[in-house]
C-alpha cells in the first residue's frame, strides 16, 4: 500500500491537470487557459456548483488542484477554505487569488485524514476528483463528518466504475495497447517508443512483469492519472455508501465521456453523447448528508 507521503510526492511533482494545457506561460495566462479547457470539456462542473447555493456558506474544498473550482466557489459567494496535501497546490491557489484579487478565508497544507479545523465548522465540504486517491478513506469520512455542521453536506466526485473509460478504455483498449508495446519492445523496437506516458507504462511492465501489471487494481491505478500514480479507486454508489458510512447518499449523477481516450465517441451526435455521459460517464457525483 502506498503511503500518504508517496501520494504527496507524486501530486507535488505532477500538479493536477497541468499537462492538459502545458505550463509554458506566465501564471495569469496559464490559469485562464486551464479554466477555458476545464469548463469547455467538463462544463457540467459549473452546473453542479450552481446547484449548491453557495452564497454565504462556509465551504471547505479538499484537494485544490489549480484552484479553478475554488475561484468558482468564491464567485458564487462561498466563504472558501482550502486544504491540500501538497505545497505546490497551496502555492498555486495563493498565486491565483492574488493575481485575480479573489477573497478567501484560509488555505492550509495538510491531510484529509486529520483535517486541521474544529468540529462543526463547515456548511459544505466539496471535493472533486481527490478522495478516490486516499487509501484510508474511512478515516477521511469520519473527519469530514466531524468538521461539518449538523445538516451540512458533502459533495464529491469519484471515478465511476460503470463507465466507458473504465470498462472499455482501461480494461480493454489500454491492455491491448500495453501487450502490443511490450511485444514491440521485446523485438527491438523500444527506441521507437518515445511518448513519456507509454515509456512509463513499459517501465512498469518490466518492473512488475507484464501479466502482473495488467491486473487490477494495479493497472487501473496506473491508468487514471499517469503511470506513476500511486493510488486510485473506482466507485459505484454502493461503494460510496460503504466508504462514507457516516453519511446518507441524497443523490448521485454521472457526467463526462473522456473523449480524449475514446475518440471514436466523436462520431456520435451530441445528443447521443450527452445521454451516454449520463449513464456511462467517468465522473460519479454524489451529495451526502
Amino acid at each position: 500500500m502506498n503511503t500518504l507521503r508517496d501520494i504527496e510526492q507524486f501530486w507535488d511533482a505532477n500538479p493536477c491537470g497541468e499537462t492538459l494545457v502545458g505550463k509554458d506561460q506566465e501564471w495569469a495566462t496559464f490559469f485562464q487557459r486551464y479554466d477555458e479547457f476545464r469548463y469547455r470539456t467538463e462544463g457540467h462542473i459549473l452546473g453542479e456548483l450552481d446547484r449548491l447555493n453557495l452564497a454565504g456558506k462556509n465551504v471547505l474544498e479538499i484537494g485544490i488542484g489549480q484552484a479553478a473550482d475554488s475561484a468558482q466557489i468564491i464567485h458564487r459567494g462561498g466563504r472558501w477554505h482550502g486544504l491540500d496535501l501538497t505545497a505546490e497546490a497551496v502555492f498555486r491557489a495563493k498565486t491565483r487569488f492574488e493575481l485575480f484579487r479573489l477573497p478567501y478565508q484560509a488555505i492550509k497544507q495538510g491531510s484529509a485524514t486529520a483535517i486541521p479545523y474544529p468540529d462543526k465548522t463547515f456548511d459544505l465540504v466539496y471535493s472533486h476528483g481527490v478522495l478516490h486517491h486516499i487509501p484510508p478513506i474511512r478515516q477521511v469520512s469520519q473527519e469530514i463528518r466531524r468538521v461539518l455542521k449538523p445538516g451540512g453536506k458533502l459533495v464529491i466526485m469519484m471515478y465511476h466504475k460503470h463507465s466507458l473509460n473504465y470498462l472499455v478504455s482501461i480494461n480493454i483498449v489500454r491492455r491491448l495497447l500495453m501487450i502490443g508495446l511490450f511485444g514491440l519492445a521485446k523485438i527491438g523496437a523500444r527506441p521507437l517508443i518515445t511518448n513519456p506516458l507509454l515509456v512509463g507504462h513499459l517501465q512498469n511492465a518490466r518492473e512488475f512483469g507484464l501479466w502482473t501489471y495488467l491486473q487490477n487494481p494495479l493497472f487501473m491505478m496506473r491508468n487514471t492519472d499517469g503511470p506513476g500514480n500511486p493510488y486510485s479507486k473506482v466507485y459505484e454508489p454502493h461503494d460510496i455508501a460503504a466508504d462514507f458510512s457516516e453519511f446518507r447518499i441524497e443523490n448521485t449523477r454521472v457526467h463526462f465521456l473522456n473523449e480524449r481516450h475514446l475518440p471514436v465517441l466523436k462520431v456520435f451526435p451530441q445528443s447521443a453523447r450527452t445521454y451516454l455521459a449520463s449513464k456511462l460517464g467517468w465522473h460519479l457525483w454524489a451529495t451526502l448528508g
